[in-house]
Parts: C-alpha cells; sequence; structure tokens
C-alpha cells in the first residue's frame, strides 16, 4: 500500500512539474490593437492617425468626357485650328481624369494645424486643342504638355498644395482675389465661362484670413504673379520698322492668325500681386468684395525676342515706366430660394484696368480670339479676332505713345441652379465680358495692323471687342457621388473690326488658311459636353 501511494505521489508531482514547464513555455498576452478611430471634429470622412491626435481625410474623384466642336471641358472653339475650323481640328475630344487628395487637420493652441493637397493624372486626346500638324510627341513629352498623350503615357499637375497655421495660408492655394465659385457660378461643366476671375488650380501665395464672428471674415495675401496672373503684354513695333523685319511674329501679335504671343512684352517680376477680400457667410447666402493690385513690367523697347530685326540693340533700347493695375470684383450667392430645396443663385461682376485676367479669366491661360466663317463678295472668308492684353507700348522710345498702355475691361457672370428631384439638377448660366483699348493703345495697334496686312475695301480698325456666352447643363446622380451630365454652350465673339482685310498670309505651322482676303464679322462657336464623375 506504502509503495502504491509513493508512486501515486511521485507521478503527480510529475504532472504538476510537466504542467508547469508547459505554461512557462506560453506566450506572453499580446497587447491590445489601435484600431482607427473616427475622428468627428472636422465632418465626415476624417479618421486619427493611429497613435497621433492628427486627423487625415481622402478624398477625390474619377471624371470621364467628350466634347463636341470645342476643347476639353466644354472650351468652346474660339482660337487655334478649332477656330479656323480647318481639317486639324478635332471634331469631338476626350479626357478621363482622376483626383486624388490628402487633407490633415491637428488642434493646436494656435488653433487647427491644417495640410492639403491635391493632384490629378489625366489621359486627353492628342492634339486637343487642334493643331496636330504642329504636334511633336518629343518636344511635348519633355515639357509634359498636349503633345504627352501617347499610349501608354498622360499628365500629372498639382491643383493645391498649402499649409494653414494661426490664421495664414502658406503654398498653392486660392487667392483672397477669388469668388467662392470659382467661374462656376451655374455648376456647369465648362471651366471657361468668362467675365470673372477664376483660381480653381491655385496660385503660390501666402495670406493671412481673420474671422470677425458670425460669418464674417476678411483676407489680405501676397500672389506669384506670373505663372498665372498675366496676360500679354504687347511691344507694337514702330511705323519704321520694315515689315520685312517685323516678318509673322508682328502679324502673330497683332491677333490675325490666332492671337498668340507678343513682341516683347513682359519683364521678369519685381512685386507680387496684392489680394484681398471681405466675406460674409451666412444661411442665406454669401457676398463678397475681392481684389488685387498688378504689376504691369515691361522689357525693352527694342527686345532680345525681336533680335534679328536689323539695329537690334537689346537694354541700350531703354523700356517704359512699370505701371500699376488691378482689378475688383464683386459676388453674391443667394441660397433657399422659393424655386425648390437647394436651389441657389449666383451673380458677379468685375472691372479691371491693366489686369485682363481677372476678366477674361480661366482656370488656365487667358485665350485671344480668332474665329473664321463664311465670307462674301470678293473675300474667302470672314474672320473675327479678338486680343487680349494686359496693355500696349510701342517698339521704340522715340515712337509715339512709349509708355504703357493699361487695357480696360470688365465682365459680368451669372448662373441658377434648380433641382427638379433628389437625382435631377439643371443649370442655366451666362456671361458677359468686354475689353477696351484707349485712344492711345488702339493708334499703335491699328498703324502697325494696316502696315502689315494692308487696307482692304471699307476697312476700319478698331481692337476693342465683346464675348457673350450662354449655356445649359442637366445632370443626373442615381446614387449619390455619381453623376451623368450633359451640357451645351453658345459663345459669340462681336468684334469691332470692319470691311475687308488685306491679303492675310498665315503660318503654314499654324493654319491651313491660305493667303486671301478675308472680311471682318462676329462669329460664333457651340460646343456639347457629356460627362460621367464619381465623386469619393
Amino acid at each position: 500500500m506504502t509503495n502504491v501511494k509513493t508512486i501515486l505521489l511521485s507521478t503527480a508531482a510529475g504532472l504538476v512539474a510537466m504542467t508547469g514547464a508547459q505554461a512557462a513555455d506560453l506566450p506572453v498576452k499580446a497587447k491590445p490593437v489601435e484600431y482607427v478611430k473616427i475622428c468627428s471634429l472636422y465632418g465626415a470622412g476624417f479618421y486619427y492617425i493611429p497613435g497621433t491626435d492628427t486627423c487625415i481625410k481622402f478624398g477625390g474623384y474619377v471624371r470621364t468626357e467628350f466634347t463636341v466642336h470645342g476643347n476639353q471641358q466644354n472650351g468652346p472653339a474660339w482660337n487655334a485650328n478649332n477656330g479656323a475650323n480647318d481639317r486639324f481640328a478635332h471634331d469631338f475630344v476626350s479626357r478621363s481624369r482622376f483626383a486624388f487628395s490628402v487633407d490633415t487637420r491637428t488642434a493646436s493652441q494656435y488653433g487647427v494645424v491644417r495640410t492639403f493637397g491635391q493632384t490629378f493624372s489625366q489621359f486627353d486626346s492628342f492634339g486637343a486643342g487642334g493643331g496636330l500638324n504642329t504636334a511633336a510627341v518629343g518636344a511635348g513629352a519633355a515639357v509634359g504638355g498636349v503633345n504627352n498623350y501617347t499610349p501608354g503615357n498622360g499628365f500629372v499637375a498639382i491643383e493645391t498644395l498649402f499649409i494653414q497655421f494661426a490664421g495664414f495660408t502658406l503654398g498653392k492655394s486660392l487667392s483672397a482675389r477669388n469668388l467662392p465659385w470659382h467661374s462656376f457660378v451655374g455648376g456647369q461643366n465648362s471651366a471657361f465661362l468668362v467675365g470673372g476671375p477664376d483660381y480653381f488650380f491655385g496660385v503660390n501665395n501666402i495670406q493671412y484670413t481673420y474671422q470677425w464672428g458670425n460669418g464674417v471674415s476678411t483676407s489680405i495675401g501676397v500672389d506669384e504673379p506670373v505663372v498665372f496672373n498675366r496676360t500679354n503684354l504687347g511691344n507694337v513695333l514702330a511705323p519704321s520698322t520694315s515689315s520685312a523685319a517685323a516678318g509673322a511674329t508682328n502679324v502673330a501679335f497683332l491677333g490675325t492668325v490666332g492671337g498668340g504671343g507678343s513682341i516683347g512684352g513682359y519683364a521678369g517680376q519685381s512685386l507680387p500681386d496684392i489680394a484681398a477680400n471681405f466675406k460674409i457667410d451666412q444661411s442665406w447666402g454669401l457676398f463678397q468684395l475681392a481684389g488685387n493690385i498688378h504689376e504691369v513690367k515691361a522689357a525693352y523697347y527694342n527686345n532680345a525676342s525681336v533680335s534679328s530685326v536689323p539695329g537690334f540693340i537689346g537694354e541700350l533700347s531703354g523700356h517704359p515706366g512699370t505701371k500699376i493695375g488691378g482689378s475688383v470684383s464683386a459676388g453674391l450667392q443667394l441660397k433657399n430660394i422659393p424655386t425648390g430645396p437647394g436651389d441657389q443663385i449666383i451673380v458677379d461682376a468685375t472691372y479691371a484696368v491693366g489686369d485682363t485676367k481677372a476678366v477674361i479669366g480661366t482656370s488656365v491661360a487667358s485665350p485671344n480670339f480668332a474665329i473664321f466663317g463664311k465670307g462674301n463678295g470678293a473675300s474667302y472668308q470672314s474672320v473675327g479676332f479678338g486680343f487680349t492684353s494686359d496693355g500696349l507700348y510701342s517698339g521704340t522710345n522715340a515712337a509715339n505713345g512709349s509708355a504703357i498702355q493699361l487695357t480696360t475691361s470688365y465682365g459680368a457672370r451669372a448662373g441658377f441652379t434648380h433641382n427638379w428631384t433628389p437625382q435631377w439638377q439643371s443649370n442655366l448660366f451666362g456671361s458677359y465680358a468686354a475689353v477696351r483699348y484707349n485712344a492711345a493703345a488702339t493708334a499703335l495697334y491699328c498703324t502697325n495692323y494696316a502696315r502689315i496686312t494692308g487696307i482692304g475695301t471699307g476697312f476700319t480698325c478698331n481692337p476693342d471687342f465683346n464675348i457673350g456666352q450662354v449655356g445649359l447643363r442637366t445632370g443626373w446622380t442615381p446614387v449619390p457621388g455619381m453623376t451623368f451630365s450633359g451640357e451645351v454652350l453658345y459663345s459669340r465673339l462681336d468684334q469691332k473690326f470692319s470691311g475687308q482685310t488685306g491679303v492675310i498670309t498665315p503660318s503654314t505651322t499654324v493654319l491651313a488658311k491660305p493667303a486671301a482676303i478675308y472680311n471682318y464679322r462676329d462669329q460664333d462657336t457651340v460646343s456639347f459636353n457629356f460627362r460621367a464623375q464619381r465623386t469619393f
């Protein structure tokens, strides 16, 4: 019995020892996993970055669209091969774009510290603006431009990229000069509704915003002007300069074959644009006054860009004095109007001197206008011109009107948005813009224009012009964030030349038009856009 008890106790002791050894081999209990938590401080879609008090949100959209008889994003056919309506112009163009944004916010003793960036990549029709005859894949690819749209290639861009801290915004952001709706007064697809400013892609700037309370705020900032805020500054060669020496470049400046470029023009920047706004943002809508001061600084009378002209002396020729231009805008948004839930009306008006980008404003460069149509009588075709500039000056300090003559412009836009149902929406929108040259600028322009083109029957010269636009968009949103839309846009160029031109010889690298006589006439163009967009 004693032996049996001893054996049982020994066995039990051995089992206890084995169990203890096995328990010692078990892994230590894992720490709790720190899952991503919702951040409700800044609205829907924000999450805490694990291990920090910083909230982050990702967003963006995927868009595909087709434009008939126009440029991308329902840009009117108002210049280049599209305006000429030659066989190098596309009857339709397409675009696919993917945009992606990252928004981070952190609460601090100085207020919310925010960083934001949005980029997009896209693929367009090759030579989307028209002009396949001038396309060169290698050259375009080198600058990431339109000719980079080849199979397996594309285009990448930065829309906005900035830091906000203690009321300051630093980086590529919307100018204080901007109106909150950009040019989209009617929620339209087109980014080419002129008549006011459009800073959709942002500019490099530093600005400060002060909140007065109850939705009232004031912002002031400085913008880098070269990339975005300048249009042409025309250096008109003096009448004494031979037409042979002036060549086709002077013709291009004068707007005779597509309204491109200028001889000489702007110098390097010395002063930033100073921009400011005053805003009232309430439940009924929004009211804003905004404006900016813009430096108009010319290079030389006899500039390096015309160094082939006999007697070129560059900086020894001197230069006109720098002038200061600017613009001011007023905008009003009315919400909760009687026509239905979510309906709204937006109107704005702008006046500018030496700052035409604020009126002939798009999210990219300001267009020049050259539209060809049917001719009459002895003319081959008709044509309408519009040269967009911040000012003109003469090509020599001895010529008439050697000072910069600033260009005046003004415009207005309006849009109405109506929601038929939660899924169906329509937008009616329109604009008007005018460009005016003073007497001295008109004399400079017209003297050189007549010298280059000759005088036609009944010819009168007036570089002033107007642009009028009206459009209608209808969208269907079957599920939140997914919208299909169609839009038609009519644009009319009201130009002020009359009679017939002399013989115009367009450059064969620009247009397919022959050397011929054309009669001046107002022109119009209609474009249509279809878009599908998924926003997330």
